[in-house]
């Protein structure tokens, strides 16, 4: 089992909140619809943090969503530094999750065996 790391945790807490607001009030870039952020994940030295975001209510196109959010990075990045205080802002791996797309397929094709066996 991977060691916990108190500090980053406490971190990706307070990146998820603030790039939640910053991402909905923010960024005026039309690519970047209504979207979740759903997880961060601050690497154990501080450095880096994977972002995963969903589309919501799957508004717009995932690729152009990524390409928008690729763009702010730097945006985001400058103003979560003045947000936390520490010395160095993590950069910003921004990652799609497809684990709702994915549920729902696996759901359509449970009922469909379910239907198929009651026949």
């Amino acid at each position: 089992m991977p060691r916990e790391y108190p500090r980053a945790l406490r971190l990706a807490e307070q990146i998820h909140r603030d790039l939640a607001q910053l991402v909905s009030r923010e960024i005026k870039d039309p690519r970047v619809g209504m979207i979740t952020i759903e997880e961060v994940e601050v690497s154990p030295d501080l450095s880096h943090a994977k972002v995963y975001y969903t589309l919501f209510a799957d508004q717009g196109d995932p690729l152009e969503t990524q390409a928008g959010l690729d763009r702010a990075k730097g945006f985001l990045r400058s103003r979560l530094g003045k947000a936390l205080r520490v010395r160095f802002t993590p950069e910003l791996h921004f990652i799609y999750d497809e684990t709702a797309e994915k549920a729902k397929d696996l759901e359509a094709l449970i009922a469909k065996a379910r239907a198929k066996d009651e026949h």
